[in-house]
Parts: C-alpha cells; sequence; structure tokens
C-alpha cells in the first residue's frame, strides 16, 4: 500500500453500502444487527475519508427502491439514521464537515425531513468535506424531477427552451454545484449501480469489492484507492501515462 501523501486523491468519493442483511444472515443474526454493524462502519468510513483528504464523500444511506422491504427493516432504517444524526452530528460540525442531503424528501415523514433539514443548515457553513447522504434516493427520480425544475421554468418564462442542455440539467439535479464522483465503490460482490448517480457517473472510475458493507474496514478502503490512483483517467482524450504504465 502506498504512503497516502504520494497517493492521487480523488476529490470525489461514492459508495453503495451493500450487504448488511447478507452479513448478518451468514452469521445467524438478524439482519437488523447488520445494519447496525454497517452504522458503525460509516463512522470509521467518514473519519478515513477525512484523513485522506477527499472533498466529497456520497454514500448510499436509502433507495427509492427500498420501500419494498419489509415494513420492520424499513423502520429499523430510520431509526437509524435518526440515531445516527443525533449522536452523531455535533461531532461531525466541530470536525468542520458539511453534511448535504440528496434524495426526495416529499414522502419523508416531517419528523425525517426536519431532521435532515436540522443537519445541513447547523454544518452549513463548514468547509471541510462535503458528506452527501442519499436517501429516498433514485437517479433516474432525480432526473426527473430536473426536467421537471426545467419545464417549470419555461412555462413560466425564466428559460427559453434552447437554453436547455447539459449543463443546465446538470444544474437542476439534486447534486448541483458537486464535483461528479471520481470513483464509485461498491461493496458484496454486485457489480451494478442500482439506479446510484446515472447522470454524475459518466466518468466514474468503478470498484467493485466482494466484502460486505460491515467488512468495510480502512485498510480496505485504503487499498481501493491504491488502485483508483493507478488508474488511467482518459475523459476521452489520450493516456498521459507512460505506455508500460497503461499496459500498452
Amino acid at each position: 500500500m502506498s504512503n497516502p501523501a504520494d497517493r492521487p486523491v480523488p476529490q470525489h468519493v461514492a459508495i453503495i453500502m451493500d450487504g448488511n442483511g447478507r452479513w448478518a444472515n451468514a452469521r445467524g443474526l438478524p439482519r437488523t444487527l447488520g445494519h447496525r454493524k454497517g452504522v458503525e462502519v460509516v463512522r470509521d468510513t467518514v473519519k478515513t475519508a477525512r484523513e485522506a483528504g477527499i472533498g466529497y464523500l456520497t454514500l448510499f444511506a436509502f433507495s427509492s427502491e427500498n420501500w419494498r422491504r419489509p415494513q420492520a427493516e424499513i423502520s429499523e432504517l430510520f431509526g437509524l439514521l435518526k440515531a445516527f444524526v443525533r449522536r452523531d452530528l455535533a461531532e461531525l460540525h466541530a470536525a468542520n464537515v458539511r453534511i448535504r442531503v440528496i434524495g426526495d424528501r416529499v414522502t419523508l415523514q416531517p419528523d425525517i425531513r426536519t431532521l435532515l433539514l436540522e443537519a445541513e443548515e447547523r454544518t452549513a457553513a463548514n468547509s471541510g468535506m462535503t458528506l452527501v447522504i442519499a436517501f429516498n434516493y433514485g437517479a433516474r427520480d432525480e432526473i426527473a424531477r430536473a426536467a421537471a425544475r426545467l419545464a417549470l421554468d419555461v412555462r413560466e418564462g425564466r428559460l427559453d427552451p434552447s437554453e436547455i442542455d447539459a449543463e443546465k440539467l446538470n444544474g437542476s439535479l439534486d447534486t448541483a454545484g458537486m464535483p461528479d464522483p471520481d470513483l464509485i465503490i461498491r461493496t458484496s460482490g454486485e457489480e451494478r449501480l442500482s439506479n446510484f448517480l446515472l447522470w454524475q457517473a459518466a466518468y466514474s472510475e468503478l470498484m467493485f469489492v466482494p466484502d460486505f458493507w460491515p467488512d468495510f474496514s480502512a485498510e480496505l478502503f485504503l487499498s481501493v484507492l491504491d488502485r483508483y490512483a493507478s488508474r488511467d483517467r482518459r475523459f476521452g482524450g489520450l493516456s498521459t501515462k507512460p505506455m508500460a504504465a497503461v499496459g500498452l
């Protein structure tokens, strides 16, 4: 593993935290214990990201498709979110971390909306790492809501249809003002994006690790960052690395 000081650091890392339930099942434990262990790993991951110099860390906490899960499990996930914010908000604020939430809030219960808004407002002036929580989030829904915002602007005369382009749409997404993720990590061995940051992932490096999320240690995170540092990111252009370094 390379010295962190020598490693090119991605500005934005996004993580699909997958495998809590399967981690618990493999140990003969209730799925709820897998989710609770997963929250502990979130704390360690945020700390590791800050120490590595990552500017934005986006965590896929609750998908818009997760409503299909049993109600008891949904209630557990919501309870863990509340506990995380109440327990960790002061510490994150003290560490100069800014919290930002993406996803559709309209269908959330008022107490959850209030909690998320409180976290954002309390940390809004912080200038350190931005922790982005994707909650009740789905990329297709995000793009549809962005298109609806642009359509409303056109209808009310604030925007001419000829002005709509990729930049305008990008600026209407939940992630407006944020850099696209340089690196997207998914745990548990699954190799798909599952409706996560589909627009923003156009040039993201993808890393799929076999470990379940509760086993995602700081050491594993740093090893993934090492793998990222070896990637040749061309964005459609030519390589800037020596031919031997990129296997040509």
